[in-house]
């Protein structure tokens, strides 16, 4: 029996950790890949698990796992860092027959787990990528991020503003032109009219919320959101006297990369459920205090419907370099 070891921190997993483990696996009875779990790690461990674990369901003679990294020595050179590897690897796996790497250590570790080292795409020609390059630069290698990964690097922007101010078009005309999907403004779905319980708010919020974390996963990159639960939070202020506590929770649960206020500079247009012609003004104010008291930075958008889109697209341009 051939027991295989493949270790890392896949922060994140990618498409060239995922040629390893194939090319591991078909060389090993057991394999084992063993993720290390340190502190300072940019994303949690649970996560990098669950995305293993998934990733890895079409090798079942893989067995993912997770090991505390506090025994490591960067400043030793590494035959003697690996030394120390190599006894914590025996003691929590047991006999180690062969290594599989595509870095530098893989020689000086399996010789101290006496194991045989077997590297692969040491010069990066089939994955030209690494876990840093993608952590640093996402869309620009975009293609070696596992399906699976991706809703964790999606930028999620919000179209905030008051009542006709282009909001649910622009996000519409956004995601065509950048190959991706919008969350429109659900309540519109759920009322006809601005006559509604404090019971309906509390579901238009938490359908608010799941469409977002719904196309989260399934967005190209960016999600153009129209509304959130701040807007959400006004509404039910302005017509129920009151906000629930739930909303504020809720609001907790999505988080935005970038929001862009639209401006009321526009005319003003009926649309059956719109009533806040006169308050425009006031309504301005409001939402913009929620986005100051929550210290939320914002791109105004205003102008003409071209200079509206134009500035938008100069925004997202910059976030997907």
């Amino acid at each position: 029996m051939i027991r295989g070891l493949i270790i890392g921190k896949f922060l994140p997993v990618h498409k060239g950790h995922l040629g390893l483990i194939s090319f591991a696996a078909r060389q090993c009875d057991e394999l084992i890949v063993s993720m290390s779990d340190a502190p300072a790690d940019p994303i949690g461990v649970k996560l990098r698990l669950a995305w293993l674990r998934k990733l890895t369901t079409f090798w079942p003679n893989v067995r993912v796992a997770s090991l505390k990294d506090d025994f490591d020595r960067q400043d030793l050179p590494l035959q003697e860092r690996t030394k120390i590897w190599a006894r914590v690897i025996n003691k929590t796996y047991g006999q180690i027959d062969k290594v599989f790497s595509s870095e530098a250590y893989g020689e000086w570790f399996a010789r101290n787990l006496g194991a045989i080292n077997v590297e692969f795409d040491r010069l990066r020609k089939m994955f030209p990528v690494s876990a840093t390059l993608i952590r640093n630069e996402p869309f620009r290698h975009w293609d070696f991020i596992p399906d699976e990964v991706r809703p964790y690097f999606v930028k999620r922007v919000c179209f905030y503003g008051p009542e006709s101010t282009g909001k649910s078009m622009a996000a519409v005309r956004m995601a065509e032109r950048y190959n991706t999907v919008s969350v429109p403004e659900v309540a519109r779905e759920m009322i006809t009219s601005n006559k509604f319980t404090v019971e309906e708010i509390i579901r238009i919020g938490q359908a608010q919320t799941e469409r977002v974390l719904e196309y989260s996963k399934i967005a190209n990159k960016i999600l153009f959101c129209d509304t959130d639960l701040i807007i959400t939070q006004i509404y039910s202020r302005h017509y129920l006297g009151v906000v629930p506590e739930i909303l504020v929770e809720l609001e907790k649960k999505v988080s935005y990369d970038h929001y862009f206020f639209f401006d009321i500079d526009i005319p003003w247009i009926d649309d059956g459920l719109r009533d806040l012609k006169n308050e425009r003004e006031s309504m301005r104010a409001i939402f913009l205090n929620e986005l100051n008291k929550r210290q939320i930075k914002y791109t105004l958008v205003n102008g003409s419907f071209e200079h509206r889109d134009q500035i938008v697209i100069d925004t997202i341009n910059k976030i997907l370099i």
